[in-house]
């Protein structure tokens, strides 16, 4: 039998997949800002920093803190970056959610 996948939450590979886009700028606001505009809804920074904690415990980010600059009041900020194990959560999660809908018609006429 194969080694079991773990499979992630929507909101998680949302927040996954931002990090990502984002590359080096990726830190809380703009992570937030960027799921935001993705989902056209609004995102609490609240709600993003949870799934940024959850998703470094397990293991699939690894954060830092940058340097503390004065327009921030002297604080720095907390960057993130996608690790292999959260790559390979998303290709589990991509491929399931495509086998799963692998010839559903979702009734939608494309023009």
């Amino acid at each position: 039998m194969s080694e079991p996948k773990d499979y992630l939450g929507h909101f998680e590979e949302i927040v996954l997949l931002a990090v990502m886009r984002l590359a080096e700028n990726a830190y809380g606001a703009k992570i937030r800002q960027t799921v935001a505009e993705a989902t056209e809804r609004d995102v609490s920074i609240g709600a993003v920093y949870a799934t940024l904690d959850r998703l470094e415990r397990k293991g699939y980010l690894k954060s830092w803190q940058g340097e503390a600059t004065p327009e921030r009041g002297g604080r720095a900020k907390r960057y993130f970056r996608v690790e292999g194990a959260g790559v390979q959560a998303l290709n589990d999660t991509n491929g399931a959610r495509n086998r799963l809908a692998h010839g559903l018609d979702f009734g939608l006429d494309v023009a």
